[in-house]
């Protein structure tokens, strides 16, 4: 059951579930702030409970504002891109041949036609980005549905303003933010075993918690250091 509370000008996200403790979440980018708690707690206690914690609250919402960004890319030869954690050089050629990327040493080569303007030169780095992603995502959702005992019936690559992944317990659908291949690969495995842990236990609940901590001991790690690496250049409404 959902609901929201109201703490001055903040709407807080209200879920009760079938779990004993309180989890109180602020969430990237925009720090929005979401609190799981058993069932049985009215929202009254709830309440109480997120006023004694909105120092805490103030300075991950603080944090997240000032969290680094990227720069928009405009598509310039030696402007910065990234490609699982590493930094590359971009090189624009124009050539009358089809479009290509290609990583060579610490340069991103973008072969496009000479007419190209700087949507297609996206458009074409997009695409691209999509494909590393799901060619990498690929035999790491094989190797943790083997571990997890689950299986994934379809993975969707997308753009996803406010998570890093999602799961569709009941269809076993996965989706995974393009962004992702941007980040180290060891960030894309945590985000992938979340979400099949999520085949298991469609909430965070103290199952769900104990099945990252049985299978993937250092999630909390990879969470902070994912949360903490520069946001997507896109303006975040």
């Amino acid at each position: 059951m959902k609901s929201h509370i109201q703490l001055g000008e903040m709407s807080v996200a209200v879920m009760r579930k079938d779990i004993q403790n309180v989890h109180l979440s602020v969430h990237p980018p925009s720090g929005r702030v979401t609190i799981a708690a058993p069932s049985h707690m009215s929202l009254d206690t709830i309440r109480v409970f997120a006023i004694t914690k909105m120092s805490w609250i103030r300075k991950q919402q603080q944090t997240l504002q000032n969290q680094q960004r990227e720069a928009p890319r405009e598509f310039l030869d030696r402007e910065s891109h990234y490609v699982w954690g590493k930094r590359y050089l971009l090189k624009i050629l124009k050539v009358d041949s089809p479009p290509a990327v290609e990583l060579k040493h610490r340069t991103m080569i973008l072969s496009v036609r000479p007419a190209s303007s700087q949507e297609k030169c996206k458009e074409i780095l997009d695409a691209w980005h999509r494909q590393q992603l799901r060619e990498a995502a690929l035999p790491m959702i094989a190797v943790w549905e083997k571990r997890l005992g689950v299986k994934v019936k379809r993975l969707f690559i997308q753009k996803m303003k406010t998570k890093w992944g999602s799961c569709n317990h009941s269809a076993a659908h996965i989706r995974l933010n393009t962004e992702l291949v941007k980040k180290p690969k060891k960030l894309l495995e945590y985000v992938i075993v979340h979400e099949l842990a999520h085949l298991l236990e469609p909430n965070h609940s103290e199952r769900f918690l104990a099945i990252l901590n049985q299978h993937y001991p250092t999630w909390r790690e990879a969470r902070a250091e994912l949360n903490e690496l520069p946001l997507s250049a896109e303006a975040w409404k």
